[in-house]
């Protein structure tokens, strides 16, 4: 008998096919019998280039459509960034399982200077994301930061062809698209605090079809989870957005989780930082208990200033 193929929602752009494929390579000894194919879509996040992040459509600007296709049965798993994942996912879907967290931190590329502070005053540094641009702003007042959209190679071509003197990459993407020899230095997490589940592949299906999620359930990497858990918590506790100014990192040190979350205004003028410490089983608890503290030593009024600009 012949099963039906299971199919894969995907972002078209290389790193999105390469996690995608990843989790089919994952899937062909899980899934015997059946044929594994991809379904590469075009997001609003990846047609609406001109746009900052945030102006380009806010909540689910990468993974609507996967979404659609899901719910249409086009497809019976869509793979994401789990940074790109709002926080709040509809009831009809569940997020059944993430990969082994990659490398969270942030890259600094550039093409003649070593390190962040080795640039001159006034270089042109690459970053759309608002997260970035804060804590670079904390770091250096002096840089101008530019916007920078578009997959991972059009970044790196802007640099090369000397649109910018550094870009900040994820260090995830790159070495997962075999780049990692393009990063100059790698950023620590005290100077920029990496994005909610930054590194992290997470997997998607339709709550109704126990199959796939039974299967998809395997795939899971349970320390990645919790960190995921965490983080997640924390932004669903300030904002549940992708796009506004939150960083959250969680570690996990034996059975305890620590969870640091930092947020502040684009131009760095006013910052927030948290943490806490406590069981990892108690990894979404933390994470909404950091918020509450957050919100009320700032991140409130933080958060409703960038939203209303």
């Amino acid at each position: 008998m012949n099963l039906k193929p299971l199919r894969i929602a995907t972002r078209g752009s290389e790193l999105a096919l390469w996690q995608a494929r990843h989790v089919a390579s994952r899937l062909q000894s899980l899934a015997v019998g059946r044929s594994i194919e991809l379904l590469p879509l075009t997001t609003q996040g990846d047609r609406n280039l001109q746009d900052s992040l945030a102006g380009a459509g806010g909540k689910g600007l990468f993974v609507k459509e996967l979404e659609v296709a899901l719910a249409e049965g086009r497809a019976d798993l869509a793979v994401h960034s789990m940074k790109d994942v709002p926080a709040a996912v509809p009831l009809e879907f569940v997020i059944v399982a993430v990969l082994e967290r990659e490398d969270p931190r942030d890259a600094f590329v550039a093409t003649r200077w070593r390190s962040l502070d080795e640039l001159p005053p006034g270089s042109r540094v690459g970053s759309s994301s608002l997260r970035r641009q804060c804590q670079l702003r904390l770091h250096r007042q002096d840089l101008h930061i530019l916007p920078l959209r578009g997959n991972l190679e059009t970044r790196l071509r802007k640099l090369d062809q000397g649109d910018y003197e550094a870009v900040i990459l994820a260090v995830a993407g790159l070495k997962r698209l075999q780049l990692a020899h393009k990063i100059t230095a790698v950023l620590d997490v005290q100077l920029s605090l990496p994005a909610i589940a930054q590194g992290t592949v997470g997997i998607e299906c339709r709550a109704g079809d126990q199959e796939t999620c039974r299967l998809l359930a395997q795939l899971n990497h349970a320390p990645s989870w919790q960190r995921t858990i965490a983080e997640r918590a924390l932004n669903h506790g300030l904002s549940g957005s992708c796009t506004l100014p939150v960083a959250g990192y969680a570690e996990l040190q034996g059975e305890s989780l620590w969870l640091r979350g930092r947020v502040g205004l684009p131009d760095g003028s006013r910052v927030v930082d948290g943490e806490i410490r406590g069981s990892v089983l108690e990894a979404e608890a933390l994470g909404r208990q950091l918020a509450a503290d957050m919100l009320k030593r700032g991140a409130a009024d933080i958060l409703r200033q960038v939203a209303g600009s």
